[in-house]
């Protein structure tokens, strides 16, 4: 008990420290902050997910205390807590038939991290503004000030012909009135997908932090478990019926629609990277699969949007068409 207490106070601290660095808002700061949650994630694949809770709590209070409580509580919510789930669904497993150890399936650990991604996202904006409507506005006004940055960094509009001079009645184009109504628009639009977005990014994170801490932990030895085959990585089916009801959400008011859009942009990336994992597992065997493999990045770094779009739907059909070899286990939570 106590190797766990200790291994857990300091990767807590460290974790903690790697968060607070943002407060510095410097380029350094921003990539110490995006590592704090492998601290924990390591030492609850390391040595247990009771090492990971000590890590987290302990973070947490470090925050509170010595920056501010707010501080800590978001700490606890979008980074530690979650941290600490994924560790411990990592290393569920029970004795099967034949005495070999069953563990978690990939897929349904890669379905909770998009959940956790989505649920941590309306986590730290309840923390944040308990009030939806203070939220909204928030959230509105950083979308609107994205918008004015991006527009002022157009060119100006060339000027129109002026009118003939040969018709004085002619009317004349009012070109010195901005279009306030377009842009209100666009930032309604952008403040409405943006928990989408956020949980979207924060569930691609997830799975990075969670597969570099697990690399981490076995080259050092102490993984529990064999390396899983990637990519045979299938979500359950029933994931499918958890996006069209996050979907059906969005439409509600309050922060049940804002769950809605978040669950479902996580989910998005959860499927994006099934469909890699997918296009993985499928093109085993293949001659070419090397330039093939390599294509496809080429084009995900190229057409960034467009090509998450396809691998989503890539991602939705493969769990639908339920057509790859591996089953996940029955009975698992």
């Amino acid at each position: 008990m106590g190797q766990f207490l200790g291994i857990g106070i300091g990767a807590g601290l460290v974790s903690a420290l790697l968060f607070g660095v943002l407060l510095k808002a410097t380029a350094l700061a921003i990539i110490l902050y995006l590592l704090a949650p492998l601290p924990i994630l390591i030492v609850g694949l390391g040595w247990s997910h009771k090492a990971a809770l000590v890590a987290a709590v302990t973070g947490s209070l470090a925050l509170a205390l010595v920056v501010q409580p707010f501080l800590g509580l978001g700490f606890l919510a979008y980074l530690a807590l979650p941290a600490w789930w994924l560790a411990y669904l990592a290393l569920l497993g029970r004795p099967g038939a034949d005495g070999t150890m069953e563990w978690y399936p990939t897929g349904r650990l890669l379905a909770w991290t998009a959940g956790t991604a989505g649920l941590a996202f309306v986590a730290i904006a309840v923390i944040a503004a308990p009030n939806y409507e203070t939220f909204h506005t928030q959230l509105r006004d950083m979308t609107r000030t994205i918008v004015k940055i991006q527009t002022q960094g157009r060119a100006a509009v060339p000027a129109q012909t002026a009118p003939d001079a040969a018709d004085p009645d002619a009317p004349k184009p009012d070109a010195s009135k901005p279009d306030d109504t377009l842009k209100d628009d666009v930032s309604d639009a952008l403040a409405r997908i943006a928990p989408g977005l956020a949980a979207q990014g924060l569930a691609v994170l997830l799975v990075f932090y969670l597969w570099a801490a697990a690399k981490i932990v076995k080259v050092s030895g102490r993984l529990p478990r064999p390396w899983p085959d990637l990519p045979s990585t299938r979500m359950p089916r029933r994931v499918l019926g958890i996006l069209a009801v996050a979907l059906l959400l969005t439409f509600t008011p309050g922060y049940p629609g804002v769950l809605g859009v978040a669950v479902a942009g996580a989910l998005s990336a959860a499927f994006a990277i099934q469909g890699l994992a997918a296009f993985h597992d499928r093109s085993r065997g293949r001659p070419g699969r090397l330039a093939l493999l390599f294509g496809l990045y080429l084009i995900l770094f190229v057409t960034q949007g467009i090509a998450f779009v396809a691998l989503t739907l890539f991602g939705i059909a493969d769990t639908a068409l339920d057509r790859r070899r591996p089953k996940d286990v029955p009975g698992r939570p």
